[in-house]
């Protein structure tokens, strides 16, 4: 019989066979998506097509009007070895954000999870760099989707951020407990809005009792800022529910509002977003104005709109931007979706590895 022990053992070793080849699975799938991309591009400038059907003419348009976006907006994939070309010599510092980026887009918040692959390869990404997660969301929560211990958190837009646990082992262990401000909460860092905590707390309760008669909305306290999700309200709501927020955020004039992906965001107006985020943990890890630093940042959002602003004005690093369809970006690259983002970062793990 099997000890305990050995059945642990090959438990996690199923486990990890199991997580490999989805990981080859999605690397795979993603290449073909890409050949087949090259392939069609090659041959887009023929005289005559063939007559399609008009679901099939829709498809085809959108599928040439993303071929054309991605002129200006290389895939990072296919890119991958011209954008890596540079930074053998380099520091590689990794951002990430969650929702859109590391999980799928879903109706309930609650149940953006991602996967056990994209869990492993964000693992395997922050064995090499230093990586940290970037969220609109309470720094706790995205803890709890991610469950990694070697990464950096931040949650509310920036306005909260943690130090991994255990130090990456590209940082000098000094630089990372120097960065650690003790206040009586293991790791966290900086706290920019603190002061804002009880008006937050009270514009949520406000929001909570003033929008319960609207069907499928939901108000998520991120501690340092406010989500007003309508993805399941019904349209003809929508402005019912924006009347709502805005009658209610009238009488705290040190808020204000953003919008996202089918959310209203209600947060402290401070000087202070993921681009200020960003260059503030540049800093703090000691990277700041160092010409061999390499930050990459991937995103989705609106909000991440503001660090890639950064990464341009810096002339440094990688905006990278995740969309499945055309849209006015600071991004210099693309990435479809989460799949993609998950081959990417594998390729740069595989990267580093080959490479050490």
């Amino acid at each position: 019989m099997h000890s305990t022990k050995q059945m642990g053992l090959e438990r996690l070793q199923a486990q990890e066979i199991e997580t490999n080849s989805t990981e080859k699975e999605v690397i795979d799938e993603n290449e073909e998506r890409i050949a087949k991309m090259s392939s069609r591009d090659c041959c887009c400038d023929e005289p005559t097509r063939k007559l399609q059907s008009n679901e099939d003419a829709v498809e085809s348009s959108a599928e040439e009007a993303y071929a054309a976006w991605t002129v200006k907006h290389p895939s990072a994939l296919i890119a991958f070895d011209r954008m890596m070309s540079i930074a053998k010599e380099k520091m590689v510092v990794v951002f990430l954000d969650y929702d859109g980026t590391l999980s799928p887009i879903v109706d309930d918040p609650d149940r953006a999870f991602m996967s056990d692959s994209m869990r492993s390869a964000v693992n395997k990404v922050a064995q090499y760099f230093p990586t940290c997660i970037i969220s609109g969301r309470r720094r706790d929560k995205v803890y709890e989707f991610v469950k990694l211990t070697n990464v950096y958190y931040v949650g509310s837009h920036g306005m909260d951020i943690m130090a991994p646990v255990k130090p990456v082992d590209e940082i000098d262990s000094a630089l990372h407990e120097q960065a650690i401000k003790e206040k009586g909460n293991e790791g966290v860092l900086f706290q920019p809005a603190e002061e804002y905590l009880p008006m937050i707390e009270e514009v949520y309760f406000e929001l909570e009792e003033k929008t319960k008669e609207i069907q499928g909305v939901l108000i998520e306290n991120n501690k340092f800022c406010i989500s007003v999700h309508f993805r399941r309200v019904d349209e003809e709501d929508w402005s019912v529910l924006e009347n709502q927020v805005m009658d209610t955020i009238k009488n705290y004039p040190a808020l204000l509002i953003t919008r996202g992906r089918k959310v209203i965001e209600i947060r402290p107006s401070i000087k202070w977003d993921k681009g200020r985020a960003l260059e503030y943990l540049l800093e703090t890890l000691g990277f700041g104005n160092n010409d061999e630093t390499l930050p990459l940042y991937i995103g989705d959002d609106r909000t991440d709109e503001d660090a890639f602003k950064v990464l341009q004005r810096r002339g440094q690093g990688y905006p990278i931007i995740v969309s499945s369809v055309p849209k006015d970006t600071e991004a210099s690259y693309s990435l479809r979706d989460p799949s993609e983002v998950m081959s990417f970062l594998l390729h740069l793990f595989r990267w580093k590895r080959d490479s050490s």
